[in-house]
């Protein structure tokens, strides 16, 4: 679940701004806020909004875009070394679904948004596509090609279903976490046995922003 395309470094207002903005856009359930609203929000002044946000009607495209490749960027590096196409998926699963935990406003706003904004759909178009299709090659996954787009829309769901019972506290991240990426290995070919190992496996922090 990767782009090529790394995320830009933010300078420490623009961080504070985006971040007001991601908790403003999951808590209100909106894609436009004000500029008293995300003042209030980052703790900073109306006129300090105005020096850094050029484009308010196009601040929610321009914070999710940013997010799919921060995030992407951050999975990427966690895959370095790591060859299989299963034991990748069963990483990037995990990792979303941590993030979701560790960061409750990024959770909220990417179930919210994920499946249902065009920049934040990218994210579905990259990694799991080239994963699937090596997996296919290779023959680690016993799908047709022809069921590819049907299989990201079921990987997508999964991990971001799997984020509300972790944010509403029915689960801890752990378990939550291993169990979807056990049941989309095994959804994939993978047998039981291993998928349950995989999704079980160690799992190294999430990279940090550069």
């Amino acid at each position: 679940m990767y782009s090529e395309q790394a995320a830009e470094p933010l300078t420490p207002t623009r961080k504070r701004i985006y971040a007001a903005a991601t908790k403003l856009f999951a808590e209100l359930g909106v894609t436009r806020v004000s500029i008293s609203e995300l003042a209030a929000a980052a703790g900073m002044a109306r006129g300090t909004i105005y020096s850094n946000v050029s484009n308010l009607d196009g601040l929610f495209s321009e914070v999710a875009a940013h997010l799919v490749r921060e995030m992407a960027d951050r999975v990427t590096r966690g895959f370095a070394g790591i060859d299989d196409p299963a034991q990748r998926m069963a990483i990037g699963i995990r990792q979303y679904i941590r993030r979701a935990h560790a960061e409750p406003d990024w959770g909220r706003f990417m179930s919210r948004f994920a499946l249902s904004s065009a920049s934040l759909q990218a994210l579905w178009s990259t990694d799991p596509v080239a994963n699937l299709r090596a997996g296919i090659e290779s023959g680690r996954y016993r799908i047709a090609r022809k069921q590819l787009p049907a299989v990201v829309a079921m990987i997508a769901g999964a991990t971001l279903a799997a984020m509300l019972p972790v944010l509403e506290g029915h689960g801890t991240w752990r378990d939550v976490g291993s169990d979807t990426a056990e049941l989309v290995l095994v959804a994939l070919g993978v047998e039981r046995e291993e998928a349950g190992a995989l999704a079980r496996s160690e799992l190294a922090p999430l990279p940090s922003v550069d």
